[in-house]
């Protein structure tokens, strides 16, 4: 061991309990545990930011670093360095004076180092009759050896935490690209729909990126943005599935009627006042299945539904679907009108829009009506489900609960 005695900084200097945890911590070190110090160096400058020290502080201890003479740090061997300032200087490229004795104390507070001040507060060792160094006194690199593991956690975090922040930007371009073009095409070529609308949406979503982004900026944003190229995506297959569901609806009608070659009325104009004659039945395309949203956004959504599942809690869509039965009722929507809903809507979509409806129960006179106007809305795809997720998750982004 080295030492383990608790030691006070020279002159005006002050000494917090943190310094002094710092040093019991070293005292606990196992005797013969060695790191290598270039290694924990390296981890040390990966985890910066979570340490709260800048390059220049970080230059500093790479020269401290090279004034012990081994590549392996090890408790037996000893551990402190007592360069001069002026040494010290030179080897951190130069650095002035006033600098580097603030860089250091950066370092003593970040807890990578630790002062052993002599008596006057100078820096020496004082050597036994064999040659060796009984007592050294200056900087003690000792946390570094305690911390190694810590900081390689850290260093790992970091990284891991930098890989996900870049697939996420990578992500938000791809989407802003998807969202542009596909509205770009739909508006150019005429499709159906309120591009418009969903076009202010887009350029609100993009203005509210800053400049140099954070992962806690970009990954609401991102989700959003995904929603968005989601509901698009989601309008166009409607309207071209409708669009095929016609053009093979008059197909088929034209293949029966010429089918039919022996007819004897075939040419003959006809009358629905015809005795016998039977009233064509109309021709509707089949509705495609409008596809649900992730479970966790509506869950970011809408947070307050989460008290109605099972237990008090929402963890798949089994659990949305009981909760919404159990708001349906409190709020006094008609069974037929919830049934009409999941018809149009989907079952998990109607789920969906009761506890849309629940977050702002406030604001709605009939819960019921309000759900009734929805599902004709939707049944003339005049209403999707994107948007106000959306809305609701902007009001809801700062105190809305995570999915878990």
């Amino acid at each position: 061991m080295q030492g383990g005695n608790v030691t006070t900084p020279f002159g005006r200097r002050p000494i917090s309990l943190a310094h002094v945890r710092g040093q019991l911590r070293t005292a606990e070190i196992k005797s013969g545990k060695s790191v290598d110090k270039w290694k924990v160096f390296r981890d040390a400058c990966e985890a910066r930011t979570a340490l709260g020290v800048q390059d220049r502080a970080l230059a500093v201890l790479d020269a401290l670093l090279t004034f012990y003479p081994k590549s392996e740090l090890c408790e037996d061997r000893g551990l402190v360095v007592f360069p001069s300032n002026d040494q010290l200087s030179v080897r951190a490229h130069g650095i002035a004076g006033t600098t580097l004795r603030r860089h250091l104390a950066t370092l003593v507070e970040a807890g990578l180092i630790q002062r052993k001040d002599s008596a006057n507060g100078k820096r020496y060792a004082r050597k036994g009759d064999a040659g060796t160094i009984e007592e050294a006194f200056g900087f003690s690199l000792a946390p570094l050896v305690a911390r190694a593991e810590e900081l390689a956690h850290l260093a790992q975090k970091v990284a891991a935490e930098r890989k996900r922040f870049r697939a996420m930007k990578e992500a938000l371009s791809i989407c802003r690209r998807d969202v542009r073009k596909l509205l770009t095409a739909a508006m150019e070529e005429g499709a159906a729909g309120d591009w418009g609308r969903i076009e202010d949406m887009f350029v609100e979503l993009t203005g509210r990126i800053p400049r140099t982004p954070t992962a806690a900026d970009i990954e609401p944003i991102l989700e959003e943005m995904q929603m968005l190229r989601d509901e698009i995506i989601n309008r166009l297959e409607i309207q071209e599935n409708s669009q095929n569901t016609d053009s093979n609806a008059v197909q088929n009608g034209c293949h029966i009627q010429n089918s039919n070659t022996e007819s004897i009325h075939e040419l003959e104009p006809s009358s629905r006042k015809e005795q016998g004659a039977k009233p064509s039945p109309d021709i509707r395309p089949v509705r495609e299945p409008i596809k649900a949203f992730p479970l966790g956004m509506v869950l970011q959504a809408c947070p307050g539904i989460r008290d109605y599942g099972p237990n008090g809690a929402i963890e798949s869509w089994r659990d949305l679907l009981s909760a919404a039965v159990v708001v349906r009722s409190m709020l006094g929507v008609s069974p037929s009108a919830y049934e009409e809903a999941c018809a149009i809507l989907g079952a998990e979509n109607a789920a969906a829009v009761m506890a849309c409806i629940l977050e702002r129960a406030g604001h709605i006179k009939s819960a019921g009506g309000y759900l009734r106007d929805l599902t004709r809305r939707a049944e003339r795809e005049e209403f999707s489900l994107g948007p106000m997720l959306m809305a609701l998750m902007r009001t809801n982004g700062g105190s809305g609960r995570k999915a878990s």
